[in-house]
């Protein structure tokens, strides 16, 4: 049996526990420890529960320096791999001063838990330890422990990474296919997810064909983009057009089971390319769903479902072509299902993940 502890910023999108519940699935023993709870309301385990600041002016801060990460890197000011620091002396000595401040409650949480005993592999779910000089990952190094980093969403493209914890990881994992262009060793792997918490489909029995959209950042997600094409498509053809942001998961779960199109995202800037948990959610209810792709991205992604759009004239034609046509729409939806069965299954992912393990050692 395995011991695996997941360390991660926050729950974000429920991907890191999707990993926990699949190596308890598998017979192995698995923790996963949050620095902050989520505001999307998803499952928590063990979290140090730090308060993070979520108004406007943090909101637009966070925002603000990934734009500039991203430009610095299309100006080619910066090459990836980014690695994180601060942006001026203010920000390094806010840091400084919270890690200060948080550091008995840290080591006093490890030891209360008993995570220094109980675990032989850590996974470090974003690549972020409880310290930005990544103390207690070196320790575990030291210990013997072997050290994982899983990077996902916005990780690399604006953060970048933490160099110490960097410079110990025995095996370096992605779920975005872009991030393989931004780290020199880095592994794709699909990410565990069964839909076992999403509610089943209610068929839409009515003519008019309801469209649903959920972003978690406009911006990341071409919202914008989104909503001048539905403006004109409603001119049209008989829709219902479903925006869908701030709300609790269990709610967007519960009205994206009732729609006929999702739109995950299209020509959003800074949010990469693909398909995230949202757009899974949408596959495995056998909800046709349209993203955005590289050409490459296609080829790798093999026998993949989604409806691919990379801008305003695609996402129409392609949104035109399934408002019209409900056969492929079912047909579509099919095979989204076996699709995430096959490849986004514990079983499958836990063998990928088994066979990586070998390779570098951790096994």
């Amino acid at each position: 049996m395995l011991r695996i502890l997941h360390i991660a910023v926050e729950n974000f999108a429920g991907v890191p526990l999707s990993f926990v519940k699949m190596h308890r699935a598998m017979g192995d023993k698995s923790l996963l420890v949050t620095f902050y709870r989520t505001k999307q309301n998803f499952p928590e385990e063990l979290s140090l529960n730090f308060k993070i600041h979520r108004n406007f002016i943090a909101n637009l801060w966070r925002q603000v320096k990934v734009a500039q990460n991203i430009l610095s890197i299309e100006r080619k000011e910066k090459s990836y791999p980014l690695y994180f620091e601060p942006k001026n002396f203010a920000e390094a000595l806010f840091f400084d001063l919270r890690e200060s401040f948080r550091r008995k409650k840290i080591y006093q949480f490890i030891e209360q838990h008993r995570l220094y005993d109980e675990f032989d592999i850590i996974h470090y779910d974003g690549g972020m330890d409880f310290f930005r000089d990544s103390h207690i990952a070196k320790q575990w190094k030291i210990d013997g422990k072997k050290i994982v980093c899983c990077y996902f969403g916005s990780d690399l493209r604006s953060r970048g990474l933490m160099k110490e914890l960097d410079k110990i990881s025995d095996l370096n994992l992605t779920t975005e296919f872009d991030h393989l262009e931004m780290h020199p060793d880095i592994h794709y792997i699909f990410y565990p997810y069964e839909g076992d918490d999403v509610p089943e489909r209610i068929p839409n029995e009515t003519n008019t064909v309801r469209i649903v959209h959920s972003p978690t950042n406009r911006k990341f997600k071409g919202t914008e983009l989104i909503l001048r094409v539905i403006k004109e498509i409603k001119k049209e053809r008989n829709i219902e057009f479903i925006l869908l942001e701030n709300l609790p998961r269990e709610k967007v779960l519960k009205i994206k089971a009732t729609c006929d199109i999702c739109i995950d995202q299209v020509g959003g800037k800074f949010g990469g390319t693909g398909y995230g948990k949202s757009g899974l959610e949408s596959l495995v209810m056998g909800i046709p769903t349209i993203t955005n792709m590289t050409e490459s991205y296609q080829k790798f992604l093999k026998e993949n479902p989604f409806v691919v759009a990379n801008n305003e004239k695609e996402l129409k034609e392609k949104l035109i072509e399934l408002i019209d046509n409900k056969n492929l729409r079912e047909e579509i939806g099919r095979k989204s299902i076996e699709w995430v069965k096959k490849y986004h299954s514990y079983q499958s992912v836990n063998q990928q993940l088994l066979n990586l393990y070998r390779q570098h050692g951790i096994l």
